[in-house]
């Protein structure tokens, strides 16, 4: 049986319970670790992937191959994996629906989708119109599908300083965010917005519906919760922390000739190991009985 349905119904029970505290990762080796955490959900970073297969952010990444490393963490895991399909790889609605036929294929229970035109155009953000026919074409796409995937609806007006202050880009952040809710998110991403009071008037004017990224400095989640938000995530920071961790092991290597940065967090072969040991087994297992 396809057990995708059901992690995706399960993944859409736990958005309904509140207070959902997601973690992001770039491979399957991150994705274990937080799997082994306790998490009930993993994300996949777009970021994270771009950086791991030596491109750039923002869909300097070809649809493929983000697929292919989307597939290899929904196989790593038994949890929920939410796919970052950045803007859907292309600016029609047609393509957002060819990406989330090919993540929902890959073993996705979500998606986050941006209203960033990213490099193909000016104005910097799809209108609204365009936008919500493509967050419509990936709902139809996942019923049709019979996958009751969980659309994040992203939203760059702060990240890109959207409006003439701040009233006018949190106006203009739930006049987008509702028209997208109506057209079939669940969720309303809005990037950069960490202090409590904007999490409060824009979780007023979304009804609660509002997913935001931690950031260094950020509040702990749990103040942003108490300020209205549903989702939590830390996006691409866990893997830019330990490309942090990796650059000091490089200079320790490169000046001194020790290892002491290695030693510090260094996580046993063996534990490397039983990430994977008990999957591959149960995979196995599976495949000799079908």
């Amino acid at each position: 049986m396809n057990p995708q349905p059901s992690l995706a119904e399960r993944f859409r029970e736990r958005h309904q319970a509140g207070r959902l505290l997601l973690p992001n990762a770039w491979d399957a080796a991150s994705a274990r670790v937080f799997e082994e955490a306790g998490f009930a959900a993993i994300g996949t970073t777009s970021a994270g992937i771009a950086y791991a297969q030596g491109f750039q952010d923002a869909e300097r990444i070809d649809r493929e191959t983000m697929i292919r490393a989307v597939a290899g963490i929904a196989r790593a895991v038994s949890c929920p994996v939410s796919a970052d399909i950045e803007a859907g790889y292309g600016a029609g609605a047609a393509d957002v629906a060819a990406t989330v036929e090919a993540v929902i294929d890959a073993g996705a229970a979500g998606i986050n989708l941006e209203d960033n035109a990213h490099h193909r155009s000016s104005p910097r953000l799809f209108d609204i119109g365009p936008q919500c026919a493509r967050i419509a074409a990936a709902r139809e796409t996942a019923e049709r599908r019979g996958v009751s995937v969980v659309i994040n609806a992203r939203t760059d007006t702060f990240l890109l300083g959207i409006g003439s202050d701040l009233d006018e880009r949190v106006r203009l952040t739930i006049e987008r965010g509702s028209e997208y809710l109506r057209a079939g998110a669940d969720l309303v991403f809005v990037p950069l917005v960490v202090d409590p009071a904007q999490v409060r008037r824009l979780s007023d004017g979304l009804q609660g519906r509002l997913s935001l990224m931690a950031l260094p400095g950020a509040p702990a989640a749990e103040v942003l919760f108490a300020a209205g938000a549903a989702r939590v995530s830390i996006g691409q920071l866990a893997m830019l922390a330990t490309l942090g961790w990796l650059k000091r092991i490089a200079g320790e290597m490169r000046t001194q000739g020790t290892w002491q940065s290695i030693e510090s967090s260094f996580y046993g072969f063996a534990e490397a190991e039983a990430l994977f040991t008990a999957r591959d087994m149960v995979r196995n297992v599976q495949e000799v009985t079908t």
